[in-house]
């Protein structure tokens, strides 16, 4: 068993307060929440217990605020739990609203990988792109499935490598070297940037 130790308002929300078990910050929680199950300093909890009362009173504003926040752009599964981590609210309702999310269609990893690479393709390599979305929790099977949809990484790599090369002295080899460089710092891998740099300077010649 443990002892709350603390109930502070939440800065950006006064109908919420955040509860301290033992010294350090367990969750946020409606006022409606605390005042109705009375719980205040010194009321003796168990992590369990909050987690229930938090599951069964909160899970609707939880999924609410959630469905804002993916409003605006698709996120993934990590980036909700994220999100509603930082709101301050625990492992339980957070698996509720992901559930509830992917019911509704509205939470959907693969699509997501699939549309974050074809929309980021042409400036990044598949490298990048799957060091991307890995980062943003993406699976690797659906990461290997986005990525490999992918096609005409040499032109896309040509093209930055154009860029790149706009105003230079192709001909100067520390300049090559250089933008060889570049085209793996934009994911690109080192059979792709050597093709890709190739075949710019057959066509320069």
């Amino acid at each position: 068993m443990s002892e709350i130790t603390a109930i502070e308002p939440q800065k950006h929300d006064g109908a919420r307060c955040n509860i301290f078990v033992d010294g350090r910050f367990l969750c946020g929680m409606s006022l409606q929440t605390v005042m109705q199950n009375r719980l205040k300093v010194g009321s003796v909890v168990t992590a369990e217990q909050l987690a229930s009362l938090q599951l069964e009173s909160e899970k609707q504003t939880a999924l609410d605020k959630a469905l804002t926040h993916i409003s605006a752009s698709m996120k993934t599964e990590r980036e909700v739990r994220d999100f509603l981590t930082k709101k301050g609210y625990l492992a339980d309702v957070s698996d509720y609203v992901v559930e509830k999310m992917k019911g509704y269609g509205f939470l959907d990893d693969a699509a997501y990988a699939r549309s974050y690479a074809e929309h980021v393709s042409s400036r990044k390599g598949a490298r990048l792109i799957a060091a991307e979305l890995r980062r943003k929790g993406i699976s690797d099977e659906a990461v290997e499935a986005a990525v490999g949809e992918l096609e005409g990484e040499e032109d896309t790599a040509k093209a930055i490598l154009a860029k790149y090369l706009r105003g230079k002295d192709v001909q100067d080899a520390k300049v090559l070297r250089k933008a060889y460089a570049h085209l793996l710092s934009k994911g690109f891998g080192y059979d792709a940037a050597r093709a890709a740099l190739t075949s710019y300077l057959e066509e320069e010649e």
